[in-house]
């Protein structure tokens, strides 16, 4: 579940990206927008001074002289504008999907017709303060359509990704250590039992015995869990479910079995397991709910199977 969830995850993000611009002037790597001055501002639909239309575009900030870049792989297509009647030096560049104006821009000369790249040097921004003197200098970007370009402007947002990195489930243990290879066998996944039946479907975070112990994903309690079905001290658990994990903590002692948990919420303690096995080292029996390994989401990849086996040896 959690591999699904990345796919689908890297997909939108794939699906963002493809709609993003480049920025449009040198030292503006954000494309942030002109705010107000003594002349207006620079947002789209922005009232404009002694008339009844709106602002049509948006205004990048832009420093005089600097450099224009092209927001996206495109074709230019005007080397002069036409905004409310009057004519601009800029350009429209014409892409697969865009369509926009820039101005004011003096076109570099080798460029004035074809195809151009994205992030491909343009032209230069023009002496706007010769003009309008205070005025916060930007590039005015709008779409042949009139419709927003504000949202294509914006860097990407970053998108709410998955918990990769379950919080720490027992109390003094902050980083999940696995315990090492003691009398009664070896804490990582895969490990062999010494019964010689099966391998080690979980894997044990070292624990003091009645140490606080902590939900490592938010989720749905469920419970109780027995694992041992002989109803000894430590035969006690519970499941959490959420977020697109499902795992089992063995061997503690929940608070409620029931209701919703955050992420670090203490949830119960853990049971006396030297009472039961005594001389091991106590730990929290964590067990993925499909039996798959939960090493690198307790321990973001810092530990693996055979640091574990190389620490019993």
């Amino acid at each position: 579940m959690p591999a699904l969830k990345l796919i689908a995850l890297a997909g939108l993000i794939s699906i963002v990206a493809a709609q993003q611009w480049g920025p449009v002037c040198e030292g503006n790597p954000t494309n942030e927008i002109r705010g107000c001055d003594k002349y207006g501002c620079g947002n789209f639909g922005a009232p404009r001074k002694g008339s009844k239309e709106t602002h049509h575009g948006v205004d990048v900030i832009c420093s005089d002289g600097s450099q224009v870049l092209a927001p996206f792989d495109g074709f230019i297509t005007k080397v002069n504008i036409y905004i409310h009647g009057r004519q601009y030096e800029g350009v429209e560049i014409r892409g697969e999907r865009f369509c926009v104006k820039l101005l004011p821009v003096r076109i570099a000369v080798h460029i004035k017709a074809g195809r151009v790249r994205k992030g491909a040097v343009i032209g230069r921004m023009l002496n706007m303060q010769q003009e309008f003197p205070g005025i916060i200098s930007h590039l005015h970007v709008e779409n042949c359509d009139h419709t927003d370009p504000t949202p294509n402007l914006r860097p990407v947002p970053p998108l709410p990704l998955p918990q990769l990195k379950w919080a720490a489930v027992c109390q003094n243990n902050p980083s999940n250590a696995i315990r090492r290879c003691d009398i009664y066998g070896c804490g990582y996944y895969g490990a062999p039992r010494k019964n010689g039946k099966g391998r080690h479907v979980g894997v044990d975070v070292k624990c003091h015995d009645g140490a606080t112990v902590f939900a490592p994903f938010s989720g749905q309690l469920s419970g109780p869990i027995r694992p041992f079905h002989n109803g000894n001290a430590i035969d006690d658990g519970i499941k959490i479910e959420g977020g697109g994990f499902c795992v089992k903590l063995l061997c503690i002692k929940p608070d409620t079995y029931r209701g919703y948990v955050r992420k670090g919420q203490r949830i119960g303690k853990m049971l006396p397991m030297q009472q039961v096995f005594p001389g091991i080292i106590s730990h929290i029996h964590v067990e993925n709910c499909d039996r798959s390994d939960p090493t690198f989401h307790l321990t973001n990849g810092q530990q693996d199977q055979q640091d574990q086996q190389g620490q019993g040896t």
